[in-house]
């Protein structure tokens, strides 16, 4: 998979809704991830964050020949 090119303004971990939107998925099928811990997320406050990182690395894992 090719990884989602970084400069200045791209964020280094997203909210879940963006994380679903960058990954062209439901919002739904995300939290599932999250919820079985399948994807991993970052909480800060009452914030949770995912890294570009590990969507990157949990769409990789899903990849079929």
């Amino acid at each position: 998979m090719n990884e989602i090119p970084t400069t200045d303004s791209t964020p280094i971990a997203v909210p879940p809704a963006e994380a679903a939107r960058l990954a062209s998925l439901g919002r739904t099928t995300l939290y599932a991830a999250l919820s079985s811990g399948d994807l991993a997320s970052i909480k800060i406050g009452r914030r949770r964050l995912i890294r570009i990182s590990e969507l990157e690395r949990w769409l990789s894992a899903h990849e079929t020949a």
